[in-house]
């Protein structure tokens, strides 16, 4: 398993019948959750939050989602300045965002109504894992 954000790339199929989104390339072994996101106002960032020990999956399955992550060394007291990734992910490309352990992410809906699946590799409540931190908290270097 990669040690740093990846994007693992989907495809759409499109023929008479109407179009196939699909990921062939993503291997779904050790997912024990999947839940939706839907962020009320298109301004709201859904952040910082994190694990030390989970994995996260990102999809966008309606509209576009922007997706910021930070990885984090030292957890007790992070610095303020990171060099944030950002990826867009659009529904139209079936595109998944693999977040490993030690990161945390920051949430932004692009689109009215989009819709974000995430997966997890641990079952709510099987570990206490739940790093918070507020928005305003991380600046880019």
């Amino acid at each position: 398993m990669n040690s740093k954000p990846t994007i693992i790339h989907g495809k759409c199929h499109v023929d008479e019948r109407g179009k196939l989104f699909y990921n062939n390339d993503f291997n779904a072994v050790g997912v024990k959750r999947v839940y939706f996101i839907e962020n009320a106002e298109l301004d709201f960032k859904r952040g910082w939050q994190g694990h030390k020990i989970e994995q996260r999956w990102f999809s966008v399955v309606q509209g576009r989602f922007k997706i910021q992550v930070i990885k984090i060394d030292n957890w007790d007291k992070p610095a303020s300045n990171h060099n944030i990734q950002e990826f867009i992910l659009d529904a139209e490309s079936l595109d998944i965002l693999h977040v490993p352990k030690g990161y945390i992410t920051s949430l932004q809906s692009l689109d009215k109504s989009a819709r974000l699946m995430a997966m997890s590799d641990y079952r709510l409540g099987e570990i206490e894992d739940e790093q918070r931190f507020e928005q305003t908290y991380f600046k880019q270097k």
